[in-house]
């Protein structure tokens, strides 16, 4: 019985800091633009593309 007590105050703190940490969350205004954030793995990607492509220096495909 007392094994339960401590997984019941465990999990009671647990959820008590998900809230605390989403209300930070939402102060800090980090929810604002979440639909920015799946195109930033891409930026990088097109930086280099737009790189070869001003330099000239991009492959050129074989042609059949």
């Amino acid at each position: 019985m007392e094994l339960t007590w401590i997984t019941v105050c465990a999990s009671l703190l647990m959820a008590a800091a998900t809230v605390c940490v989403f209300i930070f969350a939402v102060q800090k205004d980090y929810f604002r633009d979440i639909e920015d954030t799946k195109y930033q793995v891409f930026w990088s990607d097109l930086d280099e593309a737009e790189k070869e492509k001003s330099d000239g220096s991009g492959k050129s495909r074989p042609q059949p």
